[in-house]
């Protein structure tokens, strides 16, 4: 686990490239390494592990119990590319072809769910992680998600509008904002929502940088060479780990 890690943090981003750095620069601080085959199944067979361990890393975070302002949004961990998207198997208990609106594309993949409080002039701290397959609806995964969410202002994008859902979180003292959408029939907005839309729009930036970093750092969102479903689990949350672990 740390050597994979270690490797993410360097640049690494392929299990081979990974084992490889490691062998080549570290290998006195690893003398047992085993081979590159049994190497990789090993990655593999930790995955439940390093999705623990993200998820312990993320507890230990100083969340402000006096911030109630939070971002929710998704980004897709492509497996296939929208050409290949038709007949791609890999990873198949969990993976299927999906749309990315923000990127024009289908995909087979999965996508990264993200819960993070707000913080003022900083990338927003992860409160909760889900990755779901990429067809599943965000509304549809964040009703299941935030059943027992309380006293909190959630800022997201119009895939997250719903009279009725909004409505339910306001029992719990949860208000979600989203920018406003067209009428039937109505061809611009009006200037008052227009102006809450634009308000609205760049509180969700931060959350939106928070993914391009985590693409930059790890290339997330590249997992072509990724064949299983624990491979897939070990690859994201790895990366997810490495990020509180190095850079935070």
């Amino acid at each position: 686990m740390t050597t994979y890690l270690f490797g993410i943090a360097e640049g690494k981003f392929d299990v081979k490239a990974i084992y490889s750095f490691i062998k080549e620069y570290w290998s006195d601080w690893f003398p047992d390494m085993p081979k590159y085959q049994n190497y990789n199944r090993r990655i593999n067979l930790l995955s439940s592990s390093f999705q623990a361990l993200y998820g312990l890393l993320i507890s230990e975070q100083a969340i402000d119990k006096g911030i109630h302002s939070h971002l929710i949004d998704s980004m897709p961990i492509i497996v296939a590319s929208q050409k290949r998207s038709n007949h791609a198997k890999a990873a198949r208990g969990v993976c299927d072809k999906g749309y990315c609106s923000s990127k024009g594309i289908y995909y087979y993949g999965v996508k990264l769910h993200v819960l993070g409080q707000k913080q003022y002039q900083a990338l927003p701290l992860v409160c909760m992680a889900n990755v779901t397959p990429a067809s599943d609806n965000d509304i549809t995964v964040a009703k299941e998600w935030l059943c027992n969410i309380q006293d909190m202002d959630i800022y997201a994008d119009k895939m997250y509008a719903s009279e009725a859902w909004s409505f339910e979180l306001a029992q719990r003292n949860v208000n979600i904002f989203t920018p406003v959408k067209l009428k039937k029939g109505q061809v611009s907005l009006d200037s008052a929502d227009k102006l809450f839309s634009s308000a609205i729009s760049r509180a969700r930036q931060a959350i939106e940088s928070f993914f391009n970093w985590i693409h930059q750092k790890t290339h997330i969102q590249s997992a072509s060479k990724v064949r299983s479903v624990s491979g897939l689990i070990a690859f994201i949350f790895a990366r997810l780990a490495a990020l509180v672990c190095f850079y935070s």
